[in-house]
């Protein structure tokens, strides 16, 4: 499967970029995922939707092709990333590139909670008319404590959060195919 990947946080260092990358490794042999650069995103503007940017049409196109989308959010102040948001509102208009794409949304973040409050917004927005996700149900990756779970590489070292998200995986990818069936 062709997975387009987004992060929510252009921080270097990022734990969710991280956790991007350690999905795009450890998943390999499963998942083609590639992350796109939505950090590169101008802002969105109403007046440039019809004729957007090249950066702009590139990363849709890139949506449009997959076969799904990985979101990694973080959460700033109980919500997501101005530059998602921003990405998001881009994939929203004219071309819309995420109407029925099956979606996994995962976060992670040093305090308790995970990315609870970012992911509930997330997937309210990606229910939005114009994004229309469709975002793989009950099984939610709020990796809380990261700082904890994953070592200096990237990787994650807490094996009950590892094999988590293999379970995670596994239900995203058998959940999407069945998707493809009634399509």
């Amino acid at each position: 499967m062709k997975i387009a990947a987004m992060v929510g946080s252009n921080r270097k260092g990022s734990y969710n970029m991280k956790l991007a990358e350690y999905m795009q490794e450890r998943y390999k042999a499963k998942l083609d995922i590639e992350i796109l650069p939505i950090d590169q995103l101008p802002f969105y503007s109403q007046d440039e939707e019809l004729d957007p940017p090249a950066i702009v049409k590139e990363v849709k196109d890139k949506i449009k092709q997959s076969d799904g989308v990985l979101i990694a959010t973080p959460e700033y102040n109980g919500s997501i990333s101005g530059m998602l948001k921003n990405a998001i509102d881009w994939f929203s208009r004219v071309d819309t590139v995420m109407v029925n794409k099956p979606t996994i949304v995962v976060g992670a973040s040093m305090g308790g909670l995970g990315t609870v409050k970012a992911q509930l917004q997330l997937r309210q927005i990606l229910n939005a008319p114009g994004l229309g996700a469709l975002v793989l149900p009950g099984n939610e990756v709020l990796i809380g404590s990261v700082h904890e779970k994953m070592d200096e590489a990237g990787s994650l070292a807490d094996e009950q959060t590892a094999q988590f998200i293999d379970t995670v995986v596994d239900n995203y990818i058998n959940w999407a195919g069945n998707m493809k069936v009634y399509q």
